[in-house]
């Protein structure tokens, strides 16, 4: 990102003007992407996480690598939400969803074991009806799942000397982005 590197590398200085530049560089990054609170914010918790991570880092405390992992997906996928809400009752509303305060509905399958959970607001039926889209999106964000954890990621990937396997991957996740493009998209940054 330009801003980090003009910014962090223009002010530098000792651990709290670097955590102040990171502050400033995030805070700076949420206003470029909209001019709503809900972008500022955004970048205000991106640029609190990575002041954590390197006092952290500073201190010497080092995290399993899979409780990190979890622990960043969470992050980003909670702030997400701030990123892509309209106003901060939009956000708000998903995050009351998100922790169960609209009602948990659970699949029908499980009433007969643990009915006794209606007593506390969760409800049995038919819950892929919850998720926006269908069994696809599903799929998707399992298959998504496998790939992160079990291929290597793109900066390992430069380092690799291509192949027959990787070009037909590549070709044929190509294709398929290709043959997807029939499908209407919001511009994401059609605003600016």
């Amino acid at each position: 990102m330009t801003i980090s590197i003009y910014l962090l590398a223009e002010t530098g200085g000792g651990h709290w003007r670097t955590y102040r530049n990171l502050l400033a560089t995030f805070l700076l990054g949420g206003l470029w992407h909209g001019a709503a609170w809900t972008f500022v914010f955004w970048g205000f918790l991106h640029g609190i996480a990575l002041i954590i991570h390197r006092i952290w880092k500073n201190l010497g405390f080092c995290l399993p690598k899979v409780l990190a992992w979890i622990i960043t997906f969470n992050f980003i996928n909670f702030t997400w939400i701030f990123f892509r809400a309209k106003e901060w009752d939009d956000a708000l509303k998903v995050i009351k969803g998100m922790c169960g305060f609209n009602g948990i509905v659970l699949p029908i399958s499980l009433e007969n074991r643990f009915g006794f959970l209606d007593k506390f607001n969760i409800k049995f039926g038919v819950w892929l009806t919850n998720i926006q889209g269908n069994i696809e999106t599903v799929v998707a964000i399992f298959a998504a799942f496998i790939i992160i954890l079990f291929f290597k990621n793109s900066m390992s990937l430069l380092n690799t000397k291509p192949n027959h396997k990787i070009m037909l991957i590549s070709s044929l996740l190509f294709a398929y982005s290709i043959l997807s493009l029939n499908k209407i998209s919001e511009f994401l940054y059609f605003n600016f």
